[in-house]
């Protein structure tokens, strides 16, 4: 199965030796399923802020990383990590401050009355759980995503990932809608066309004997191609979902911990209080930790029936450091960084934009970004091959960044939270040249 940006060892003409060597050991020690970005693979050893190094002390600006969300190795997040772990780390089901202290400290964030958390290992873990208790809350089976989604791999999860290809059947519980699109939608209402879509799957649920469950979408679809406006277009489909007795799952384990620019979470730009919330990837800064924030009604019932444990989840290493990162964010102010700096971000690729045709679009919000590319503005059609090469091209420069959406022709642009206006300048720069190349080519 392709890959967005997938290294294909068919094509590839500018892998050194030494890292064709790690290539081979990697297809025989870890099997055939796992890909490497790039057609030229890089080879990282440290990081540090916004950059990565390369063996031979190379830097690359990471522009693509929100795992990494408040910086590669950041030293406070480290430091929590360490000490902790000199101390003790264990499961929940002894006594411990550690994950009330985080607890306390994280639903904090939430506009929910008296919120409750449960904590996984991965967003994959949380996407599962929310499902469960959602289908326990609700009686219901029957869950809407949109039509190129990713949630996660637990095999109940990627039956509702469609991004992860041809090879994943969607479940028979699951019903698809178009993405809210913008850019493509030539002046529709992008939130009742989003909510009729969502209304129209309710109703074919309901045809076929299956009672809804919930609507999840990831609150700022950065699979799908990155749609982030207008602000509020979520809340009609929220509001149908509701009245059809299913509950709302925002997943932000991408859009979360202050990357839109405006809020903490993504949902929070449409003025709207979820259901459940799932978290993961930028909650521990590369630490595996994750979790599951709910309305405590939503909990009530699934508490009743099922005990709920994981080994892992909420143990004393990962809430010090999941309370370190928000300490960071804090400190350093990286919500304000995300809004400030994505708007100039935003500004330097709209001069880009200005000077280049193939830049149909960009659009996003704070440091979660998307420019889409096409090869003629007037019919709006994808250039998957040229946003290839310009992101192998940026590679070549070491930039990092990847594809998104369906035609595999958006630029995602999430880097690190303390991602500077300097560094936007270097990528802007980057990107200026590579593009002059792809344009003189064509």
């Amino acid at each position: 199965m392709s890959m967005i940006n997938a290294y294909d060892p068919a094509k590839a003409t500018e892998v050194g030796a030494r890292e064709q060597e790690i290539i081979a050991r990697r297809q025989r020690l870890l099997g055939p399923a796992y890909r490497l970005f790039y057609a030229n693979p890089v080879h990282v050893v440290r990081g540090e802020g916004v950059w990565l190094y390369d063996p031979d002390g190379r830097t690359y600006l990471d522009v693509y990383n929100n795992v990494a969300s408040v910086g590669h190795c950041h030293p406070h997040v480290v430091a929590a990590l360490s000490k902790q772990a000199s101390i003790l780390n264990t499961h929940t089901r002894y006594l411990h401050d550690m994950a009330l202290d985080y607890a306390e400290k994280l639903l904090g964030y939430f506009p929910i009355e008296n919120p409750q958390v449960m904590f996984t290992c991965t967003g994959s873990e949380a996407n599962d759980l929310a499902l469960r208790v959602a289908k326990t809350h609700t009686g219901g089976t029957g869950v809407i995503i949109t039509d190129f989604a990713y949630h996660g791999v637990t095999s109940i999860i990627a039956e509702m990932s469609p991004s992860l290809g041809t090879g994943m059947r969607l479940g028979d519980h699951v019903r698809t809608v178009p993405a809210p699109d913008q850019y493509r939608t030539n002046g529709q209402d992008v939130g009742a066309t989003f909510a009729q879509h969502v209304r129209s799957a309710i109703e074919d649920m309901r045809s076929h004997g299956i009672r809804p469950a919930a609507l999840i979408v990831d609150t700022i679809f950065s699979s799908d191609g990155v749609f982030s406006d207008p602000a509020g277009f979520l809340k009609p489909a929220v509001e149908e979902i509701r009245k059809a007795g299913g509950i709302f799952i925002a997943d932000e384990v991408q859009p979360g911990f202050g990357r839109t620019g405006e809020a903490m979470w993504g949902f929070q730009r449409h003025g709207i209080v979820p259901d459940i919330v799932t978290l993961g990837k930028p909650m521990g800064n590369g630490h595996p930790v994750a979790g599951m924030v709910a309305k405590p009604e939503v909990l009530d019932e699934f508490g009743k029936r099922a005990r709920y444990f994981n080994t892992f989840g909420g143990n004393p290493v990962s809430s010090a450091v999941g309370i370190a990162v928000l300490e960071v964010i804090e400190r350093e102010g990286l919500v304000e960084n995300a809004r400030s700096v994505g708007i100039y971000l935003r500004q330097g690729l709209q001069d880009l934009a200005n000077r280049y045709q193939i830049i149909g679009d960009v659009r996003g919000a704070g440091l979660f970004v998307a420019v889409e590319l096409v090869r003629d503005r007037a019919t709006k059609e994808p250039a998957p091959q040229e946003t290839a090469a310009l992101v192998n091209g940026l590679r070549e420069r070491r930039v990092l960044i990847s594809a998104t959406g369906r035609a595999a022709n958006g630029l995602k642009i999430r880097p690190p939270l303390v991602f500077s206006k300097a560094n936007a300048d270097h990528f802007l720069s980057a990107m200026d040249e590579t593009l002059a190349g792809i344009v003189s080519r064509a």
